[in-house]
């Protein structure tokens, strides 16, 4: 698969996502400066974590109206694969390819931990390879991680699947003592109707090697590249 890398002013985890796909995976990746005003031909999209525009406003408020956004918007709109990591999803979120809100933690400060995420769903390409009530392990690093959607809306992601990953306790169990920063249900990752657009707060590409104390951060990855095979 052909990945492409955008990369804001104060993106900071560029080169982590670059290193799991081009040196671990070893698949055609590149990078995408914010202020570019079309794609290459490519498979996937990955907005990464850092804080883009230092945060200002908000997370991803002023990202939203890059000019490599509209590219971005037009490719997901033609059901290209676009998945946003913490600042990503908040970018996401913002420019409305996903739907809802991230709001400053509820618990306070910033949170820099390993948490357990039940699998949901597996219904976005980027978590084929999961199995539903499957429990994974990711690191998170965010200050502003807070999910949060109306009740109509939470209803309507519920009823449409949307919700694809919740933190929970070691065993699966959704609980308010494994929710790190608030979210509303839990929410640790979402995708939007199609399924083509995921947006995740935890971090995937700091664990996808054993030496960085887990390996569950591959499977993202990896069902892409699976469902890219069978296409």
């Amino acid at each position: 698969m052909r990945f492409a890398i955008v990369v804001f002013p104060g993106t900071n985890c560029d080169a982590d996502c670059f290193h799991v796909l081009a040196k671990v995976l070893h698949q055609p990746t590149a990078y995408i400066w914010h202020q570019e005003t079309k794609l290459p031909d490519l498979d996937c999209v990955i907005l990464p974590g850092g804080f883009s525009y230092g945060d200002y406003l908000r997370a991803g408020a002023i990202a939203r109206f890059s000019p490599i956004m509209r590219p971005i918007a037009d490719f997901a709109q033609a059901g290209g694969q676009v998945i946003g990591i913490c600042n990503g999803f908040q970018i996401l979120v913002e420019a409305g390819l996903l739907p809802g809100a991230l709001l400053p933690n509820s618990t306070g400060g910033f949170r820099c931990q390993w948490v357990n995420l039940l699998v949901e769903s597996n219904r976005t390409d980027a978590l084929r390879l999961a199995r539903p009530g499957e429990v994974i392990r990711m690191p998170i690093a965010h200050g502003e991680g807070r999910y949060y959607v109306g009740d109509e809306e939470l209803a309507a992601l519920e009823r449409n699947g949307q919700i694809v990953l919740r933190y929970c306790d070691a065993d699966g169990r959704i609980t308010a003592e494994a929710n790190p920063n608030g979210s509303v249900a839990n929410i640790a990752g979402l995708t939007n109707e199609a399924g083509n657009v995921f947006g995740l707060m935890p971090h995937p590409e700091r664990c996808a090697e054993p030496e960085l104390g887990g390996t569950d951060g591959r499977l993202v990855f990896e069902s892409l590249l699976k469902v890219g095979a069978l296409v």
